[in-house]
């Protein structure tokens, strides 16, 4: 069963939870005077702080760094120029933080900014350090406050929006739940402002299973870049890690207490359902901290090999193709092509792995046997193009 209507037993049971909770733009700044709303952020800071005083450990990721700038700065809308919408955020974000510490302040609660980008965990070292960060943070009582550093954020390091910050971050920290706000109390089968019949989706423990059988078009606010579709990504990265993952209102911020305490009797909400078996912290790295330099196409057999055989790597034997441009140590996909129902050929990701050849020198080497690397490159720096540590295994 995808999605279902039932009682879920599988919860945190612990008297002290580690608990990440996203908060959109929508909920912090009007989306079209962009003023903040003082009256949901004050229900946000006072929901922390009562967690808190339960024993639980708390990190929030914000959003409406921009929408705050905007507001600072007296414009209209968002500009289109990346610079442009780079320098208000930087406006924005020390004007956001300001609002958080004279919220907090009232409560005697310290906070702490963290500003992330893709890069800053692309690094395993870099990984770490920001793990250990949050770690001691919460370990001091503080609050940590995420969002993207959107100020030097591009393309290419981008996490693209606040959903997938937040269940990186969770997975960081090895949280118990990652609350995301919304606004909408759950997830529905289809847009119920639109389909009286669409029904709510209480409990699903099969994300992929969920999106055929469900109609998910939301894209977000015109402040915000996030969405229903972004929200089942971030609830399938952060179940991936073991994380259970609610979708929420955001307006109704005490839903969380009820949540975690008596969820069965909660208000409306959806619950997506952890993985029994999570990836562990360097296989979650590698799939979700790691930009994806390049492909490599290999055969069904080692595709096989891969999937069934917990240590099996990659040798240069089974590799057929090599699509884009990368070094030694950067991280590629492993693809498989394999014919559909519908006899058309399909690319399926089988894993993604930290390289330890160049895609120049994989192109050499492909199709052949691991002895015979070292004759036609003339070195040899391993047997395999990625070792089975390095590589964490997506289906």
């Amino acid at each position: 069963m995808v999605h279902r209507n039932v009682q879920n037993t599988h919860r945190p049971t612990k008297s002290s939870l580690t608990l990440v909770i996203k908060v959109g733009t929508s909920s912090i700044c009007d989306e079209k005077t962009h003023f903040p709303l003082l009256g949901n952020l004050s229900m946000i800071v006072e929901t922390i702080i009562k967690l808190k005083s339960l024993g639980h450990r708390v990190v929030l990721v914000t959003s409406a760094a921009v929408g705050t700038g905007l507001r600072r700065l007296n414009m209209p809308s968002k500009p289109s120029k990346l610079a442009s919408v780079q320098a208000i955020a930087a406006v924005g974000q020390g004007r956001l933080m300001a609002i958080y510490d004279d919220l907090f302040g009232q409560f005697n609660q310290a906070v702490a900014q963290i500003l992330l980008t893709r890069n800053d965990l692309a690094d395993r070292s870099q990984y770490l350090n920001a793990v250990n960060c949050l770690e001691e943070l919460l370990d001091m009582g503080v609050v940590p406050i995420v969002n993207e550093n959107d100020t030097i954020s591009v393309s290419e390091i981008r996490f693209g929006d606040n959903d997938t910050l937040s269940a990186i971050t969770a997975g960081m920290v090895k949280a118990d739940y990652l609350f995301l706000m919304t606004d909408v109390d759950c997830l529905y089968s289809d847009n119920p402002r639109t389909n009286p019949q669409a029904a709510p989706v209480r409990v699903c423990d099969d994300i992929e299973g969920l999106r055929e059988s469900i109609t998910v078009t939301s894209p977000g606010s015109s402040l915000g870049t996030g969405g229903m579709v972004t929200k089942l990504i971030a609830a399938d990265l952060a179940t991936a890690a073991g994380v259970t993952t609610i979708i929420t209102r955001g307006s109704k911020p005490d839903n969380i207490t009820q949540i975690i305490s008596d969820a069965d009797n909660a208000p409306l909400h959806t619950r997506f359902v952890a993985k029994k078996t999570p990836l562990m912290d360097r296989k979650w790295w590698i799939l979700h901290g790691l930009h994806t330099a390049g492909t490599i196409y290999v055969e069904e057999p080692a595709a096989k090999d891969i999937i069934g055989s917990k240590n099996s790597s990659l040798t240069a034997a089974g590799v057929v193709k090599v699509a884009g441009h990368f070094v030694s140590n950067q991280s590629a996909n492993i693809v498989v092509e394999r014919m559909n129902s519908d006899g058309e050929l399909e690319e399926v990701t089988v894993a993604k792995g930290i390289v330890n050849y160049s895609s120049q020198e994989i192109e050499r080497i492909m199709r052949c046997d691991p002895e015979d690397v070292s004759k036609i490159l003339g070195y040899e720096d391993s047997d395999y193009v990625i070792n089975r540590d390095n590589m964490a295994i997506v289906i």
